[in-house]
């Protein structure tokens, strides 16, 4: 989890961490909103941490709003590469 009580960076954690902080977000701070961000490979855990989180555990949320994008990522090697990137806002009503 990041600094900032609304975002869950995701990265090589098993999903299910994921989930477990979505979860403390929402009821730990009473967040009306909580914000899955995560690039590459790792958009395939932020989709399953929010459906799982959705359907197994707290089904009143809804998903608010799914934003896609590409950064570029300077190599060592000189040059740059795309890498996709998405953000979930999961809300609670």
């Amino acid at each position: 989890m990041s600094g900032e009580s609304n975002v869950v960076y995701i990265g090589r954690k098993p999903v299910m961490s994921y989930v477990l902080a979505v979860i403390t977000s929402f009821r730990g701070s009473n967040a009306k909103e909580v914000t899955l961000k995560a690039r590459g490979r790792a958009i395939t855990t932020a989709v399953d941490a929010a459906e799982i989180t959705r359907r197994r555990f707290m089904e009143e949320l809804k998903v608010g709003k799914i934003t896609i994008g590409t950064e570029e990522i300077k190599r060592e090697e000189g040059g740059t590469r795309n890498v996709s990137t998405i953000e979930i806002t999961l809300t609670s009503e």
